[in-house]
């Protein structure tokens, strides 16, 4: 029956036909019209074997019918196979909220069906990808965070200021946080590595105010007098460096083509963490350093070692007589 099956549905071979130089292959099998129906196919007739004995007639047929129900049902039009077991996925498209939820929701639902012997489930695709660079920022972000408090304590060699300084990035955070939220966007891969480019930001707009408000305490301005001062006047570089940074990003923002969904994400941080990091480091940062210094006296701060003359130096004044 298979065989017969075979011949008539899929075709054999059964010899060339030369035409000139070119060669054709014969294939017998049903026309389209026949195989297509199954009424049809119905009545193929099939050779039964060879009469084993006296009584049976040599070379007896019967149709299909009489051997097979035929009928039109759903199947799987392809088999998959890995590493020698058969393999069946399943296909979909996440849509209005993030991809991390709701593979979670689906395993919990999940738990409760009953898989066959020898039966596992694999979350696979884009899933196994997030998965695999959630894994790689648990270690990026926390060492990204501890190579830029490193960098500030080298450059004021003070524990204080390197976490004054470094309190803009929750600062930066909360504002990218509720951009996210206010543009209904789920949090993303790009969106970690739009708050990692927003620390150094937020990170740089602190340094440009602390080192300066330092600078004029330095030559023996008040406390008080300093901060203020160094608000007035470092006013224009924050602002220009938050909007310089911001401005670039707006395009992306606003994408809507192809890799719109990686692009909107890393921008709406970048954009919505500077704003916040900004107005909070002008506002908050200089209360910050009120209270980081309320327990030293007001005075003067000493010289860096760079700024201090070198040892055994002399410094000679010139005369009326011209230079000496």
């Amino acid at each position: 029956v298979q065989e017969v099956l075979a011949i008539a549905v899929g075709g054999r071979r059964t010899g060339l036909l030369f035409e000139g130089d070119r060669r054709v292959e014969l294939v017998v099998r049903l026309p389209e019209t026949v195989r297509d129906s199954a009424e049809a196919l119905a009545n193929l007739v099939v050779p039964l074997p060879h009469a084993t004995s006296s009584s049976d007639e040599f070379g007896r047929t019967v149709p299909l019918s009489a051997l097979a129900t035929i009928h039109a049902t759903d199947s799987p039009f392809q088999f998959s196979r890995r590493n020698g077991k058969r393999l069946i996925t399943v296909q979909a498209n996440v849509r209005g909220r993030d991809l991390g939820s709701f593979v979670e929701d689906a395993q919990r639902r999940l738990q409760r069906v009953e898989l066959p012997p020898g039966g596992w489930l694999e979350w696979g695709g884009t899933y196994q990808n997030l998965a695999a660079a959630r894994e790689r920022l648990t270690l990026v972000v926390p060492l990204a965070f501890f190579l830029i408090f490193v960098l500030l304590f080298s450059m004021f060699r003070s524990v204080k200021y390197a976490l004054l300084v470094f309190s803009g990035v929750p600062l930066g955070l909360s504002g990218g946080i509720v951009g996210l939220w206010l543009r209904g966007m789920p949090f993303s891969i790009s969106a970690a590595i739009g708050f990692i480019a927003l620390s150094g930001v937020a990170v740089l707009n602190g340094v440009v105010m602390v080192t300066f408000v330092n600078q004029l305490r330095r030559e023996g301005m008040a406390r008080d007098a300093a901060i203020r001062s160094g608000c007035l006047v470092r006013l224009r570089p924050i602002l220009i460096t938050a909007l310089v940074a911001s401005l670039g990003f707006v395009p992306m923002a606003l994408a809507t083509g192809q890799g719109a969904e990686v692009q909107r994400p890393l921008a709406t941080v970048v954009i919505a963490g500077l704003v916040s990091s900004t107005l909070l480091t002008l506002l908050v940062l200089p209360a910050l350093y009120r209270l980081f210094t309320a327990w030293e006296p007001d005075r003067p701060l000493p010289q860096e070692p760079w700024e201090r003359p070198a040892d055994g130096a002399l410094e000679v004044g010139g005369g009326e007589g011209g230079p000496a």
